[in-house]
């Protein structure tokens, strides 16, 4: 697996996936015995334009794991050299100088690939933009349904939520594309659906989907349902129980399949649900630094 960048989900075909699914499962026993100094001489550089605690201390945390070192900001846009105007690109030709990879979190969509296009080091997009991509979290989510549900291929998914601008549901729908006998529930309101390069996409290689606007109406039907946030100002107008979890839709939902969420959550999951086997929502974070070591391992050893 050659990756000179991750930028986008679009990048990773099923034998890359495959690959980089194994590097992770061996990464978890270097986790269970504490880390490793293999990548004691390398800097990662953690460069978020936008405030983040899970992203960034799961790529902080996988970075340290495999021995290496930090340089971390998530104020990037109050740099001096960015408040007296220096642009994206002259910062990374700087930052690069001074690490042997960066990860950026951008709030402009295609920020990511400006960073790439410059940097002397590899880059790693880890969010760009509202309705931009956020292809590790997609790789997670796709280890995570790996693991859980023991395939891919054929997997029923209920995405809910702001589908709009979710950069995670937008960048795994890419990924779980590229499976066979895949189908998509997308459930939301009218105004926060997929938009139409997703579903363009997806018709182009004959993955099926549908749309929805009740949750309830599907749940017995999935393997996984994938929640993400509504903001405040998203729920005028809409009818909240067809878009949350509690232990009522629960009874619903088959007893092999799982509940996601890239997290933070608000008020779309019930904290009664957490207790269920089934909530597989914490599980998922500890499986980002599987992905995100074995991610890094294998662009730092290009």
């Amino acid at each position: 697996m050659i990756l000179q960048h991750v930028v986008e989900s679009q990048q990773f075909t099923v034998p890359m996936l495959v690959e980089l699914f194994n590097l992770a499962d061996g990464m978890e026993r270097i986790v269970n015995r504490g880390g490793t100094g293999d990548y004691s001489n390398r800097i990662l550089a953690s460069l978020f334009y936008e405030h983040s605690t899970r992203t960034r201390f799961s790529f902080e945390s996988a970075m340290l794991r495999l021995g290496g070192k930090i340089l971390a900001t998530e104020d990037a846009n109050q740099f001096s050299s960015s408040t007296h105007g220096e642009t994206l690109e002259d910062t990374v030709r700087v930052v690069a100088n001074f690490s042997d990879i960066i990860v950026i979190r951008h709030n402009e969509v295609g920020g990511a690939s400006r960073a790439a296009a410059v940097s002397s080091v590899p880059v790693i997009n880890a969010g760009d933009g509202k309705g931009g991509e956020h292809p590790t979290q997609a790789l997670l989510d796709l280890y995570t349904i790996h693991r859980e549900i023991k395939t891919i291929d054929g997997v029923k998914i209920a995405m809910v939520g702001n589908l709009a601008d979710g950069r995670t549901v937008r960048s795994l729908a890419y990924l779980l594309g590229k499976f066979e006998r895949v189908k998509l529930y997308f459930i939301a309101p009218k105004a926060l659906r997929m938009k139409q390069d997703i579903t363009e996409y997806l018709q182009q290689y004959n993955v099926w989907f549908t749309e929805e606007e009740d949750l309830k109406k599907i749940v017995n039907e999935v393997d996984v349902v994938y929640m993400t946030r509504l903001e405040p100002d998203q729920r005028v107008g809409v009818e909240p129980r067809h878009f949350y979890i509690d232990e009522f839709i629960m009874k619903y939902l088959p007893h092999k399949s799982i509940v996601m969420h890239p997290l933070p959550r608000s008020n779309e999951i019930s904290p009664s649900v957490d207790k269920d086997p089934r909530a597989a929502y914490f599980r998922q974070t500890r499986n980002g630094i599987l992905v995100r070591m074995a991610l890094l391992a294998s662009m730092l050893d290009r």
